[in-house]
């Protein structure tokens, strides 16, 4: 090996370049005591690089080459350079005053004998000018790196020609504030983040909006799937239906980099859709297209508008990826359209929606007996059927699980059918090891499927596995950030941690967001009881009944809560009066929590045991209930728990 090879290494490096500005008219009034000065402030500024796992290179008169590891590290080590700036400055005149400007760039460099060349310090001595004394200025590829990383505001500055290189690069600026402190939320957009708006309705028929839907959401699915990219979820997205806010409000609401938008026009068997993908940060278009198509085409469409977005994006498309892209799930039009009917009213979460649903999926299966996805919708169905309580759990659950391992017959690469099973396992089955296992394999399938990162957190919830549960809700928040549905996960979550005061707080945000929400004032009035708040408590409790329709459940959970504040009577009248009703299905877990609450355990006990032969999926909330600790810790639930597979941690916290 040469010499001159020995001494060279390349690999990737973020560069920072500062210059100190006036230093130079400084000198020349003062040169002795611009020199002090120098010296004061080398020693402050090396004591924040090596803070930050900053190299120094070599000094260049007044400022500095250094190199980091990451740019996340030089992007803030620069905003604590400033920031010390700021208290170095502090006490003297103004002409006295020192301002540094800061530039950063990442790329490759070489080192060569102690020194670091390549094109990234070319371009980072470019940028460094561009700053504004006592400002940072960053390109492109540092934005690309830091990405989510950070919580400095970045303001894109524009295309700007640099001496020597061919073509214009983008800069932007760094602020040494928090951008939520700058007013804009969310900190720096990452650019490989993306909504996609629901499509608006331009048909003639206004009954063909479940076109426009089921495109966006067949959209979201597709676009999600692609590696590299992390795509809000449907639930967020549909905020923004008809919305008449600047597209670049709406991308710093959802923290999103890039937005896909359009419109669907049907006529007959003719489709028009016209898409566009907007750079948040420099609100513009990067791509716009119409297809003018035949219907049987509409699979087609959807794998273009795909790879344009990830092109648009400047993603380079896996082999996986463009296989995935390029597969259907049905070659039959008709079949198709039904499936996106389907998908249209389970959306509406009724009763009657998901009726609908079922019966526009099986009209679906029935066109085309190899249509994978429409059986997974089915499957979705009968679990909506069964957690909502508008069908016997457990017959639900077997159609569930019939549906969803027919889906997986037909195609095992279906993310949603895996989760849909994993739900099934877990809620209905209670093979808690099995349910994991499938929805870790949708996970692995469709990393941007909140929905089963929520099931998953759940999942883990079930099994006192708490902390743990809390990150994946998280997760799955960040991909559905106006969920209330995860939002109240989240404080259920919370309050099994016994952080009552932060549950307290995510359910009245869910609220105040939602007030129909099924079960929030349930929540909301356990947390109330939990603190002695028994008025607060009840009276969130009647909200519960009067929101339900005097919905058996509903008012159950008010007895419990009675129960709670002492009054025994007023619960035994509503437990009476439940228990009369004829030919409408009752949770017996709510049935039973509620003799509990009366002293009568044996009575109770039977109702928990019907639960637990049911798979009243209701059963596996009753580990939240901390009035009930000393009897789960009796022999015979902790028997029960065993035969469901629920002896594996603490359920919830005492912690106050």
């Amino acid at each position: 090996m040469s010499v001159e090879k020995s001494a060279t290494k390349r690999r990737l490096g973020a560069i920072m370049f500062t210059d100190l500005v006036g230093y130079t008219s400084m000198s020349s009034r003062d040169e002795s005591s611009a020199l002090e000065l120098l010296g004061e402030l080398k020693g402050v500024l090396g004591s924040v690089f090596s803070s930050h796992e900053g190299r120094i290179v070599k000094t260049l008169g007044d400022g500095f080459l250094v190199e980091f590891g990451s740019a996340v590290e030089a992007v803030d080590c620069a905003v604590e350079v400033q920031r010390k700036m700021g208290s170095f400055n502090e006490g003297r005149e103004r002409d006295e005053g020192v301002r540094v400007r800061i530039g950063i760039h990442v790329g490759d460099i070489v080192h060569s004998d102690g020194d670091v060349l390549g094109d990234a310090v070319n371009i980072a001595s470019r940028v460094e000018p561009l700053a504004e004394p006592g400002g940072i200025c960053i390109t492109r590829q540092v934005v690309d790196q830091i990405a989510g990383k950070v919580k400095w505001q970045i303001t894109p500055m524009g295309e700007r020609t640099l001496r020597s290189l061919p073509g214009p690069m983008e800069v932007f600026k760094v602020l040494a504030q928090p951008a939520e402190r700058a007013g804009r939320p969310g900190g720096i957009l990452d650019p490989h983040r993306v909504a996609i708006l629901p499509f608006s309705n331009l048909s003639p028929d206004p009954n063909d909006r479940y076109f426009a839907d089921g495109m966006t959401e067949e959209l979201i699915s597709t676009v999600s799937k692609i590696s590299g990219l992390n795509v809000i979820s449907r639930a967020s997205a549909m905020k923004y239906r008809d919305t008449t806010l600047p597209m670049d409000q709406v991308g710093r609401e959802l923290r999103v980099g890039a937005i896909l938008e359009g419109s669907v026009r049907k006529a007959g068997n003719k489709v028009r859709i016209a898409a566009q993908l907007l750079e948040v940060d420099m609100d513009r278009y990067v791509w716009s297209q119409s297809y003018d198509r035949d219907l049987t085409d509409i699979l087609d469409v959807q794998e273009e508008i795909a790879k344009q977005v990830a092109e648009g994006l400047k993603l380079k498309l896996l082999n996986k990826d463009v296989q995935v892209l390029e597969k259907r799930s049905t070659s039959n039009a008709e079949a198709y359209t039904l499936y996106l009917k389907g998908r249209f009213y389970w959306g509406e979460r009724t009763l009657e929606g998901t009726q609908k649903a079922v019966k526009y999926f099986e009209e679906a299966v029935r066109l085309d007996p190899k249509f994978a996805s429409a059986y997974s919708g089915l499957a979705d169905c009968y679990l909506i059927f069964a957690d909502y309580g508008w069908m016997a759990p457990a017959a639900a659950g077997d159609r569930a699980r019939d549906y969803a391992l027919k889906a997986l017959e037909l195609d095992d690469s279906l993310a949603e059918a895996h989760a849909s099973l994993g739900l099934m396992l877990v809620n209905h089955s209670w093979d808690f090891a099995t349910g994991e296992r499938e929805l870790r394999k949708a996970l692995e399938l469709n990393p941007n499927y909140g929905q089963a990162f929520h099931w998953y957190g759940t999942t883990l919830m079930f099994q006192g596995r708490n902390e743990e549960a809390l990150k994946l809700i998280e997760k799955a928040m960040e991909l559905d950030p106006f969920s209330v549905i995860l939002a109240q996960s989240r404080g259920v979550c919370l309050f099994r941690l016994g952080k009552l005061e932060e549950a307290f707080e995510q359910f009245s945000e869910v609220k105040k967001e939602s007030p129909g929400l099924p079960s929030i004032d349930f929540w909301l009035s356990l947390v109330l009881s939990k603190q002695s708040r028994f008025v607060e408590a009840i009276e969130a409790s009647k909200h519960e009944i009067a929101a339900n329709g005097n919905e058996p459940g509903a008012k159950l959970d008010l007895a419990f809560i009675y129960t709670l504040a002492g009054n025994g009577d007023e619960a035994k009248r509503i437990l009476d009066e439940v228990m009369a009703l004829k030919d409408v299905y009752v949770s017996p877990t709510s049935l039973g929590i509620a003799l509990l609450g009366l002293g009568k355990d044996d009575e109770a006990f039977g109702f928990l045991e019907k639960a637990a032969t049911e798979h009243d999926s209701n059963l596996l909330y009753f580990r939240s209930l901390p009035p009930y600790e000393a009897f789960r810790k009796g022999a015979r639930w902790q028997e029960l728990e065993r035969k469901i597979g629920l002896s594996s941690g603490p359920a919830v916290s005492s912690r106050t």
